[in-house]
């Protein structure tokens, strides 16, 4: 199977990144132009408080310290997202509180853990909608997920939320409706973490929609029912891969496997080096079972009598060099260098 190749070494980012990268700054300076200076003030005082209680529902080390924590942080929060045109303020200090942006700027989603103990946490989570006047409209998000014995079958509303600590957000499109795919991060437990993948739409009265009938298989050779989100459960502390990667415009997930051999323990599985996907089409991921293939060369191939298939040999038999696909190999070599991706998350 082939596999995207992981490099430490470093890479100059291509052009399209730096546009990216000025994008962001060009809106950072025009966030900042649209709060009124005196509003200004007021947030980066109360971004002194956030940031503060944040850190105190991390590192207390006690349950209930870290629930009061919790507690004055959202009605902190709260009052601090009440300042005319906050929206456009992007709370940058206010570590351990996933704070993303929709690829349309049409709203944000902030998002945080509040661990209850080693075997239970709850997520927290608010929409806040940009509005034109800049007052407040914000929605409130409340997890369920610790009492959810299938979160994958079912839509949900703002009520009964799957929570999960949101990393990457992507925008789709069909028919003219925006659909928004969401990558979140579930601290499971001492033994397990989670990662999920669900697709967010907004109803006629603007209500948030997460899930639905997104996550198909119907391309597989063995079927599988359709799912409403897509979960991962692995072991504490793997490095899991489920993202989005733009230059493949694909959803790339490592495939899991038990290291014991123990199917039915979630809490063994690491990725065995494979890849699936899922990529758009008609307003579905659908499933990609592979992401990787070596095509590999099967004339005159007989294991049996000790001749292997062969992958596209650059010698002939006679050990003669064929110059034109060494030009060829060195060429898509040179390509694969440019699209090469560093990808662990």
């Amino acid at each position: 199977m082939n596999k995207l190749k992981r490099s430490n070494s470093v890479k100059i980012p291509s052009l399209k990144y730096y546009l990216v990268a000025v994008s962001i700054l060009l809106s950072g300076a025009a966030f900042s132009q649209t709060i009124a200076p005196a509003d200004l003030k007021k947030l980066q005082q109360k971004e002194d408080s956030l940031r503060t209680f944040a850190r105190y529902m991390i590192t207390d080390s006690l349950t209930e310290d870290r629930m009061v924590s919790d507690s004055i942080f959202t009605r902190t929060l709260v009052r601090t997202l009440q300042v005319k045109n906050s929206f456009y303020y992007p709370f940058d200090s206010v570590f351990g509180i996933s704070k993303l942006y929709a690829p349309d700027s049409t709203f944000r989603i902030f998002t945080w853990n509040l661990e209850i103990n080693d075997y239970w946490s709850l997520k927290r989570g608010a929409i806040q909608v940009r509005t034109k006047d800049g007052t407040l409209k914000l929605i409130g998000l409340h997890d369920v997920s610790p009492f959810t014995d299938n979160a994958d079958d079912s839509v949900r509303t703002r009520k009964n939320w799957i929570g999960a600590v949101y990393y990457n957000i992507v925008k789709t499109q069909n028919n003219g409706k925006n659909y928004y795919t969401l990558f979140g991060f579930d601290n499971h437990s001492v033994m397990s973490s989670k990662k999920r993948i669900e697709v967010l739409t907004f109803d006629q009265k603007n209500e948030p929609v997460f899930g639905g009938p997104y996550f198909s298989y119907e391309q597989d050779s063995v079927r599988q029912k359709t799912r409403y989100r897509f979960s991962l459960e692995f072991k504490e502390g793997a490095r899991v891969l489920a993202n989005f990667i733009p230059d493949l415009n694909l959803i790339l997930v490592d495939h899991l496997v038990s290291e014991t051999d123990e199917p039915d323990n979630k809490w063994s599985y690491i990725p065995d080096g494979d890849n699936e996907a899922f990529k758009w089409e008609n307003g579905k991921w659908i499933h990609v079972d592979k992401a990787f293939d070596f095509k590999v060369d099967m004339t005159g191939a007989d294991t049996y009598l000790g001749k292997p298939p062969v992958g596209d040999p650059l010698l002939d038999l006679k050990g003669n060099k064929n110059e034109k696909k060494l030009d060829e190999k060195s060429n898509k070599n040179k390509e694969k260098e440019k699209k090469q991706l560093n990808y662990d998350n």
